[in-house]
């Protein structure tokens, strides 16, 4: 298993590094030069303004000195890049003279802690993305307790009852919520709980101007969190219930349960111990899988209820073009994505001991 296991975190190291460089390269390439922009605001320039014209109108020493600070000054994108790392030093500049040393600054990147700044809230991404990732791991992941609470009994019992009346029924609504859009649902149960019944709000994290603290806080939270939870967990119960009994009938099929029933084994030792322990294995698949997609932002219900999660910032990341708030972001998820693949491999061993990780 040890053999195994570095194996594969050489596999991930490697993976990431090669992502790390083509995402760095993706929003490197855009056509676009902070120093020149800012430039150009303090100087009340033209929009069409040349960076000849900035330079008059701006002084020299200012320009070049904005050059150095975001790392523009050299259009080497390896030098650039492992600037970013933090594997290369950043350029300094001599300001009597106005000479640029391109290695004469200081190691400061990725592996020194610096995660990047955020131009348009001028403070380090690090601090833009606590309080957004919270509240996405907390939605998401309660979302998802609450999905797999219901979905995993459902989807036994369907299974169990295969081609009754209750199996054709949950099927036929199960496709049909499985082939609603997120946003359809929405849309269909803000109408419902805000238009028609008006028990939750349509939108927000709490309520606009209150200072709550403690547990009269969360209650104000989840209230306001509640319906977004609902739609998240109601979209999810299609795909999950059909996963879990297909699963389990794939299961249900094998021999050593047809083996265990001929014993005079009792039917619910069959179905939660012995059918439901073979059915695990692509299960587990479905579980580790979701609670990764905690990290993909939610974005399409970050977006409609206006909460302030991952998904929420990376679309305004990428409208105001600050693209180091969404390279880190980016990154994080490789991470947990890779890393995400490795555990769900080491948790199929102690799933199934049939499955040897160490051969």
């Amino acid at each position: 298993m040890g053999k195994y296991i570095l194996k594969r975190v050489g596999y991930v190291f490697l993976v990431l590094v090669i992502l790390s460089i083509l995402m760095f390269l993706l929003y490197n390439l855009v056509p676009s030069d902070r120093a020149y922009s800012e430039a150009r605001e303090s100087a009340n320039a033209l929009p069409k303004s040349t960076p000849a014209e900035i330079r008059k109108n701006y002084q020299e020493s200012e320009y070049r000195k904005l050059q150095v600070k975001y790392g523009t000054e050299t259009k080497n994108l390896v030098v650039r890049y492992l600037r970013w790392i933090g594997l290369f030093p950043k350029a300094s500049i001599n300001e009597q003279t106005l000479e640029i040393n391109p290695t004469g600054g200081e190691f400061d990147g990725l592996l020194q802690g610096n995660f990047g700044w955020s131009y348009t809230q001028n403070k380090p991404v690090v601090d833009m993305v606590k309080e957004p990732m919270k509240n996405t791991i907390f939605i998401n992941i309660f979302a998802t307790i609450l999905a797999l609470g219901i979905t995993i009994p459902l989807g036994i019992k369907c299974a169990v009852k295969r081609g009754k009346p209750v199996d054709k029924v949950m099927q036929i609504a199960t496709i049909i919520g499985y082939s609603l859009p997120t946003f359809i649902i929405a849309i269909l149960f803000i109408w419902l709980f805000v238009a028609v019944l008006k028990i939750f709000p349509a939108s927000g994290m709490k309520t606009p101007g209150s200072s709550y603290t403690g547990i009269v806080a969360f209650f104000d939270k989840m209230y306001y969190l509640s319906l977004p939870l609902i739609v998240m967990t109601f979209s999810s119960l299609g795909g999950m219930t059909r996963y879990v009994r297909a699963s389990m009938i794939e299961a249900l099929s094998m021999d050593c349960i047809k083996t265990a029933r001929a014993k005079g084994v009792k039917e619910k030792v069959v179905i939660y111990s012995h059918a439901w322990r073979n059915a695990l294995i692509p299960i587990v698949t479905l579980v580790v899988g979701w609670f990764l997609s905690i990290f993909s932002g939610s974005l399409i219900i970050e977006s409609m209820f206006a909460l302030n999660g991952m998904g929420k910032l990376m679309i305004e990341g990428l409208q105001t073009q600050d693209y180091e708030v969404v390279l880190l972001m980016q990154m994080f998820y490789v991470i947990i994505s890779l890393m995400g693949n490795l555990l769900i491999d080491i948790v199929y061993g102690f799933v199934d001991p049939r499955v040897r990780v160490n051969k």
